[in-house]
């Protein structure tokens, strides 16, 4: 999965002391769009601008560190004429692309994105409406006329594989990710995660479940989410009644005729081919 960058390491602690180098690698992100090395990019090879090959008037911030090197985050776009040579902008989509790595800058990549979209956001207050300032002791901003304190914000979604003996409930999304996908849905305030999963399956298919196991967690920073896997049992009458607001397709599909995404980024995927061959809990 995209998390899984072994035998490197994300360490996500917040830095005030972090001082952007010549040789910091820059995430440029704004707009669902990241500068990366083109021809690189075009091989399956992603590579993020150095600062010293940027503007010398930019300011930066710091984000995270991948084993020794230091991420720092830039979050608006470049006129043309300032961005250097051999780099372009591509969809934060186009990353998902099969084959590409290093697996590490992928998940620099989606995790830069998640904060991205959160320094965005958080601009100004949402209580006062004033300009909020960042916080120097944790990654936080704060609103210097009433004192309130955003901190980055993380959104609990579950993903769901509903089994019925050898067959598993495949949708696909009525809009966009074209491919085969389970269901999936986000927590609702005084839920919890048990209770969103059988509220998302009746929601979309129409169907109570029983059984419930947990499986594992992926941070998913494309939509700033926390995915939490489950399987579980069809409960009665397994006749699938679709939400076509959501989906194009709900069906029961036998193992071996499951087709898994492409590329190994995502828990769905992982969930799916687990069921495919047997192995799942």
């Amino acid at each position: 999965m995209i998390q899984d960058i072994y035998p490197h390491k994300l360490y996500n602690e917040y830095d005030p002391m972090a001082k952007v180098q010549a040789d910091s690698p820059i995430l440029n992100i704004y707009d669902g769009k990241i500068l990366v090395q083109t021809e690189k990019f075009e091989n399956n090879i992603l590579e993020f601008p150095l600062k010293k090959e940027l503007p010398d008037q930019l300011e930066y911030t710091y984000l995270f560190r991948v084993d020794d090197r230091k991420y720092f985050l830039w979050k608006e776009e470049l006129p043309e004429e300032s961005i250097p040579e051999g780099y372009s902008y591509v969809t934060e989509r186009s990353l998902r692309k099969e084959g590409i790595g290093p697996c590490e800058a992928v998940f620099a990549a989606t995790t830069g994105k998640h904060l991205s979209d959160w320094y965005r956001d958080t601009c100004y207050c949402g209580r006062c409406g004033i300009k909020m300032k960042q916080n120097d002791k944790e990654r936080a901003m704060r609103c210097p006329s009433c004192d309130y304190v955003a901190y980055p914000r993380i959104m609990p979604a579950v993903i769901v594989g509903v089994k019925n003996k050898d067959r598993i409930l495949l949708t696909r999304y009525r809009t966009g990710f074209a491919h085969n996908a389970l269901i999936a849905g986000f927590t609702e305030i005084g839920e919890t995660v048990e209770e969103t999963v059988k509220r998302e399956v009746m929601e979309e298919a129409g169907i109570r479940v029983k059984n419930l196991h947990y499986y594992k967690s992926q941070p998913w920073g494309t939509a700033n989410d926390i995915l939490l896997g489950f399987y579980c049992e069809v409960d009665g009458d397994d006749t699938i009644t679709m939400d076509r607001n959501e989906l194009k397709y709900a069906e029961w599909v036998q193992r071996e005729e499951i087709v898994l995404q492409p590329g190994t980024f995502s828990l769905t995927n992982e969930m799916m081919r687990r069921f495919k061959e047997g192995e799942e809990i």
